[in-house]
């Protein structure tokens, strides 16, 4: 009885050892890793309790402050320092080894402009309707069906208020967002003498081949597909990612109003122009 006793004891303090050296183990396993991991800040940032501009501040790492990379999500890293404080900062702020490839919707960081807004109120339909309650309307919709994938999402406009052309571009170079689409709708100089959508993109490279992308996934769509086209205007002209401006559809004709009012155009297109994003970050990097 004695030897069962102290074999079962004997048996009691073996798996306390392996456990204490599992526990050890693990822990050199993590400092090893943050030990590889360390780098250096490259311009001075703010360290914040999320990855992205929207959470909270908690400390300013001024440049050269040595830190481990332990993960990233979106275009940002989780980093301690050597006191030990854990935090986000962006990875543009870091040695651009860093710097995540972004291959899923998961990772993307998107803006989203909802053309107009406010005291511009865009083109009119044929009995008044204004284009700005419309481009709300789907970069809404965009938005939350990007969000539901994972994407972080930021809307250049989330009500009915007025951003100025620049200011829409510049939040994309703030994020460093992956791509920016900006919503708009046509209008003819006579009404109902005009018909389609158009997907226009500025900068050749990856603009064009985002603006393909898109506009392909809405080539089933109930009005003329007018295809991918050169466009100058100041939103996707002055953008530093890839650009593209949706007009979807002639709100001033009766025949291309009647979609763009309809909630079911409104979610099979919006799920088309989601689809072709995430064709383009799945095969553009």
């Amino acid at each position: 009885m004695q030897t069962n006793h102290q074999h079962r004891q004997l048996r009691g303090d073996l798996l306390v050892l392996i456990a204490v050296f599992c526990v050890l183990g693990g822990y050199l396993a993590y400092r090893t890793k943050t030990y590889l991991n360390q780098t250096t800040i490259q311009q001075t940032t703010t360290m914040r309790t999320g990855p992205g501009i929207e959470y909270r501040g908690t400390m300013e790492l001024p440049k050269g402050t040595r830190v481990a990379v332990i993960r990233s999500k979106y275009e940002w890293l989780k980093v301690t320092t050597s006191a030990n404080q854990q935090g986000w900062v962006p990875a543009w702020k870091l040695p651009a080894k860093y710097r995540p490839v972004i291959r899923s919707l998961k990772n993307a960081t998107i803006v989203i402009d909802p053309g107009h807004g406010g005291s511009d109120s865009g083109a009119l339909a044929v009995h008044g309707q204004m284009e700005k309650t419309y481009t709300l309307k789907f970069a809404q919709m965009v938005a939350a069906k990007l969000r539901a994938k994972g994407a972080k999402v930021y809307l250049a406009r989330d009500s009915d208020r007025f951003v100025s052309l620049k200011a829409r571009p510049a939040l994309a170079k703030r994020v460093h967002a992956n791509l920016f689409i900006s919503f708009h709708f046509d209008s003819s100089p006579d009404e109902n003498e005009a018909s389609g959508f158009t997907t226009y993109y500025y900068h050749r490279g990856p603009s064009l081949q985002l603006a393909q992308d898109v506009n392909h996934q809405m080539r089933h769509l109930p009005i003329t597909d007018k295809g991918s086209r050169f466009g100058n205007f100041l939103v996707i002209r002055n953008n530093t990612v890839p650009a593209i401006l949706i007009e979807g559809g002639y709100i001033n004709t009766s025949h291309d109003f009647q979609y763009i009012r309809s909630p079911r155009y409104r979610n099979v297109m919006t799920s088309d122009v989601v689809t072709g994003v995430q064709h383009f970050i799945e095969t553009n990097h």
